[in-house]
């Protein structure tokens, strides 16, 4: 049996590295990281205990055109304040959908990444 402890990193793919890094670092302030030197270009970002690893793939096929797809795969990351987290994406001009009383036991916001990545933000319901 495998003794799960946590989910370690999760990877995207983007299209543009700079323009993926931009929104992740300077929209968004996630933590830039070190990255080894490996073969494929990318930026690695400290989330909380977690990161988040986005990969240069201009021709990825995972790769979606449209809007946001809740069936569609995504990773969540777990904010302080609900409120001020829909503050500053309509601050930003970043449109998303919010589920303040969602049915899965609190509050959820997604929006898209540069590439139409999905991301979740969950939050204490009347955080």
């Amino acid at each position: 049996m495998i003794e799960f402890e946590r989910i370690h990193h999760v990877s995207l793919a983007v299209r543009d590295l700079e323009k993926a890094r931009k929104f992740y670092s300077e929209v968004l302030h996630f933590q830039e990281i070190e990255r080894p030197p490996i073969a494929t270009k990318g930026v690695w970002y400290s989330v909380g205990d977690q990161q988040l690893h986005l990969l240069e793939h201009p021709s990825g096929e995972t790769l979606r055109e449209s809007g946001i797809d809740l069936a569609d795969g995504h990773f969540a990351v777990w904010v302080k304040s609900y409120k001020s987290t829909i503050e500053y994406l309509e601050k930003s001009g970043i449109p998303y959908e919010a589920r303040p009383q969602s049915v899965v036991g609190f509050a959820q916001i997604y929006i898209l990444d540069v590439d139409h990545n999905v991301i979740e933000f969950g939050a204490a319901y009347g955080s």
